[in-house]
């Protein structure tokens, strides 16, 4: 189908009008599709919405592959539907650990990609920053509070995070080490949250 086909289905079949430059804009991701548009155009193009979403990054797109209205899936994570749409549209998740828990099951995601989605990738690196330089037990519950996570598990991860840069800085501090050895101790910071989820597991 060109452009102009699509644009007449969207105007004959949901009575949205969208111009062809419109489609072509959607096509070369120049515009995005509204939640509505999508799904119109999903119906047009005899397809399900996330067949048209090449890998979904946010809360939006999640929640349309998956075919469910922001109302829906508030009420689903125990939400008011105006506060869900806020934190949609921001890209920043302010929901609590039952809600966080929640979204990631409707909406089947992983720790990985549910952090992604809800906006929380440098709040965690942040955390774990700090956990592996200072005390780690203070930062158990904003972590979990970020991933609906096990307590324990959670905990084994920041007690290795903070032993291993330990270990690394101290052999910065030992007789004979040469000065660039405290490069160890910042690489290992640099790379942080991989060194998280590879002992998370995920």
């Amino acid at each position: 189908m060109g452009p102009d086909h699509v644009a007449y289905g969207l105007r004959a079949q949901y009575g949205l009008y969208i111009g062809p430059e419109t489609v072509v804009a959607w096509e070369r991701g120049r515009l995005a599709p509204t939640s509505q548009e999508l799904t119109a155009l999903a119906g047009v193009l005899w397809c399900s919405p996330v067949e048209l979403l090449t890998s979904a990054t946010t809360l939006r797109e999640h929640r349309i592959a998956r075919g469910l209205a922001p109302e829906d899936l508030a009420r689903r994570i125990g939400m008011d539907p105006a506060a869900y749409q806020r934190m949609e549209d921001g890209g920043r998740w302010r929901g609590n650990e039952r809600q966080t828990a929640a979204l990631a099951e409707v909406l089947g995601l992983d720790s990985r990609a549910l952090l992604a989605a809800t906006g929380g990738d440098e709040k965690l690196r942040e955390l774990l920053r700090d956990a592996a330089t200072t005390r780690w037990q203070a930062y158990v519950k904003p972590v979990i509070k970020l991933l609906p996570l096990p307590k324990r598990t959670v905990e084994d991860a920041l007690q290795r995070l903070h032993t291993d840069y330990h270990a690394k800085m101290a052999a910065t501090s030992s007789w004979g080490a040469s000065a660039s050895t405290g490069d160890a101790g910042r690489a290992y910071l640099d790379e942080i949250t991989e060194h998280f989820w590879a002992l998370v597991g995920r």
